[in-house]
This record gives structure tokens, sequence and C-alpha cells, in this order.
């Protein structure tokens, strides 16, 4: 058989790494574990964030983490896989991004980092040490590569641009004890 492939080896190792991360993060939003707030505390700090509606957000979050990390580490649809979490981290990105860029001063740095090593691994495929490889590449194919990563920067760009127009509009003035200003006549 020969020595391994040291680039296939290499992304099994970039997979399973980054499939780990990102499936543990889903399962907080989902379920609650980790110590994660499940789906209900996912859906109210979707909806505090400016994402609306927050249980669909949150559902797909936590499964463009979670399906998409579990996918990503086994090299399984590894298009899809890639580009449903890198959208997740597209709007986690969109959250974080007024911080700048930096993860200690709660920047985007952590999530973009997910997001491009996700779509990098998307673009590459998954390597000989991968479901993908075993099943033929039937879900690895280049329009499989092309129609991922379209509907999902599409669907991306859609969500981030409905949230950032709508923190946008300004709050109307919802407190009963302030009467507006008397008109003069």
């Amino acid at each position: 058989m020969g020595h391994p492939n040291r680039r296939d080896l290499g992304l099994l190792v970039l997979r399973v790494g980054t499939g780990a991360v990102l499936a543990a993060h889903g399962t907080q939003k989902l379920l609650g574990w980790f110590g994660g707030g499940g789906l209900e505390g996912t859906t109210r700090a979707m909806e505090a964030m400016g994402f609306n509606p927050g249980r669909e957000s949150a559902i797909a979050a936590g499964l463009g983490e979670a399906g998409g990390g579990v996918l990503l580490a086994l090299g399984l649809a590894t298009p899809a896989a890639g580009a449903a979490a890198a959208g997740a981290m597209t709007g986690a990105v969109a959250v974080h991004a007024p911080a700048g860029f930096f993860a200690q001063g709660g920047g985007y740095e952590y999530p973009a980092f997910l997001g491009f090593t996700a779509a990098a691994i998307g673009i590459t495929g998954a390597g000989r040490y991968s479901l993908d490889h075993a099943t033929g590449h039937v879900l690895d194919r280049p329009w499989v590569v092309a129609t991922a990563f379209i509907g999902t920067a599409l669907a991306a760009a859609a969500v981030v641009g409905r949230r950032a127009a709508e923190q946008a509009e300004p709050e109307p003035d919802t407190d009963p004890g302030t009467d507006p200003e008397p008109e003069s006549a």
C-alpha cells in the first residue's frame, strides 16, 4: 500500500478537529449540551441579537454548526457541510463585528476562522480518508460545490442583511411614562 498520503492525513485531522468544534457549538445551541442554552435559550439569544424569527434562526445556526460539523468530521457531503458551517459563522461574524477583529475584545476572529476553515475544507474536499471517498464522491461533485456555496452565500446575505436593516430601524417609544411633547397651537 505504500506510505500514507500526508495531504489526506492532514485533511482528516483538520476535518475532525474543525468538525468537532463546530458540532460542540451546535449542540450547545440545539440540545443545551456543554453548558449551552439549548433551543429555548438560543432562541432568546437570537432575538436579543436581532435575528428574527428567533426560533428558526436558532435552529438554522444550530444545524449549520452541529450538522455541518458532524458531516465535516465524517467527510460526507463535504461541500454542503463546509458551506453550511461557513454560513452559520457568517451570522456569528455579523454579531461580533462591532467589537472589532480580535476575540480577546469580543471580536469576530474566532467565528471567522472557523468559517474560513470550513469553507476551505468544503472547497478542497475531504480527502481519501472520508465517507465521500468511500461512496465514490457521489455528494462531492463540482455542481454540489457551486450550488452549496452560492446557496449559502445568498441565504447568509439575506439573513445578515435583514438583521442589519432591522437594527437600523429606530425603536418606537414604548415607555408608557413619557408623554409626547405638547404641540403648539
